[in-house]
């Protein structure tokens, strides 16, 4: 991305068309995500996880879609999701929706999918009001030259200028790392999954 100012509706960057293709979209996140130790959690075979992911990021693609919270890098190889201030509450009541896609999508899979979204509920921030960059992915690839560290700068640019704080939740050292370099702190303890699980680390940055 390279601004925020006017953007076209439902993407941040230069170039691209006004709404992605959500498949596409999802193929990416997908691949990007087969190996994150959350996605392994909740699908352990590999093969299952390969052939059930798209479908997952899918339903994360097209919630982020409904409140224009989809910022692709020009080139197309990078992708954030996030939800803007107030949105996070919307996409709660909509909770009957999304489990039944959730069900849709993962079949036995999505109990365990169940249980991380609501234990990401129970530690949401309930306020002020902020943005909430809930997934950020790049193409294998070209992983490694900088493309998420500029969505989110541009992101988090967009929240100092409004005055409202953002939100991120790290699920892996490299993703940890790439927000605490953007000014965020973490946010109270981790968030540990059941059985020996791996931990998601609530991360705040106030705005500036």
């Amino acid at each position: 991305m390279s601004t925020f100012e006017s953007p076209p509706r439902g993407v941040l960057g230069l170039g691209r068309p006004a709404r992605p293709d959500t498949d596409e979209l999802a193929a990416l996140l997908a691949a990007a995500f087969h190996d994150d130790p959350l996605t392994r959690w909740i699908i352990p075979d590999d093969r299952t996880r390969a052939e059930l992911l798209p479908g997952l990021f899918r339903i994360f693609v097209d919630v982020s879609h409904d409140y224009d919270g989809v910022a692709l890098s020009p080139c197309g190889d990078a992708v954030m999701l996030f939800l803007p201030p107030g949105a996070s509450k919307e996409v709660d009541a909509r909770g009957d929706e999304l489990e039944q896609r959730f069900a849709d999508a993962l079949g036995e899979y999505a109990g365990a999918l169940g249980t991380i979204v609501g234990l990401q509920a129970e530690r949401h921030p309930a306020g002020p009001p902020h943005y909430y960059a809930s997934f950020g992915a790049v193409r294998p690839a070209r992983q490694r030259n900088g493309l998420l560290s500029v969505l989110l700068q541009e992101l988090i640019d967009r929240a100092d200028r409004e005055g409202h704080p953002a939100y991120a939740e790290a699920s892996s050292p490299g993703g940890e790392a790439l927000c605490l370099r953007q000014g965020f702190v973490p946010l109270g303890g981790d968030i540990t999954l059941p059985n020996g699980g791996p931990s998601l680390r609530p991360l705040w940055r106030d705005p500036r």
